[in-house]
Order: C-alpha cells, then sequence, then structure tokens
C-alpha cells in the first residue's frame, strides 16, 4: 500500500454532500473587487480601464482611482488601456494629464459609459411601447 504524503501547507478541505469545500477564507482583494463592482445608488460613473469596471460617485474619484491604481509608478504598464483608447506608449507624468483630459472628465465618463452599454446590447432589439 503506497501512502501519499501532504505538505504541511495544505489547505484543510471537507466533504460535504460529495463536494469538496475549500476552508481557506477568501483574500480580502477578491472579496473588496467583487463587492465594487456592483453598482451602489449614486454611483454613475466607471472606471472603463481594460476589465476594470468599478463604481464611482463622481469624475474625480475615478480619475484618483485610475491615477492611482493603473497609473501608480509600480503598476503603469507603459500605455493607456483604457477601452477605446489608442495604446501609444506615454511616460506616467503624461498619460495622468492625458487620463485626466481624455478620460475622467464628466462627459468622457458618461459618453464612455454609453458606448459601453451600446457594445453590450447591440445585438438585442429595443423594447416595443
Amino acid at each position: 500500500l503506497f501512502l501519499q504524503s501532504t505538505p504541511a501547507t495544505s489547505i484543510p478541505t471537507v466533504q460535504v454532500q460529495g463536494q469538496q469545500i475549500n476552508l481557506q477564507p477568501p483574500s480580502y482583494t477578491a472579496a473588496s473587487q467583487h463587492a465594487e463592482q456592483m453598482k451602489k445608488p449614486g454611483q454613475n460613473f466607471m472606471c472603463l480601464w481594460q476589465s476594470c469596471k468599478k463604481w464611482f460617485q463622481t469624475p474625480s474619484q475615478v480619475f484618483y482611482h485610475a491615477a492611482t491604481e493603473h497609473g501608480g509608478k509600480d503598476v503603469y504598464p507603459g500605455q493607456c488601456l483604457w477601452e477605446g483608447c489608442e495604446p501609444f506608449q506615454r511616460q506616467r507624468f503624461s498619460f495622468i494629464t492625458h487620463l485626466q483630459d481624455k478620460h475622467c472628465s464628466r462627459d468622457a465618463l458618461l459618453a464612455g459609459l454609453k458606448q459601453d452599454e451600446h457594445g453590450q446590447a447591440g445585438n438585442q432589439k429595443p423594447p416595443n411601447k
């Protein structure tokens, strides 16, 4: 008979109705990311950075979020990954200015949301009234 040894750092699991359940607590980042993607009342502005989709109450909150979370010195990829933007190489300082001017004004954010809605509902017919 051959027994497999399990490493000491394995995550405890339990069997419930034939399904294996992971007992490791969910990581904080995954939980908060999911919560922030749910639109709350008063949140009418969305970060349209590549697959971010977090909601905010004001354009300045979107700008601060995008500048720090996507344009921070340790995370900035060297180009703007905002939906529909040309991915030109940009220095970080130039990117921050670009972000504020082109993507985080109230008008640009509202226009971006309308485009996003049309993209998702492109193959659905409008309801007849």
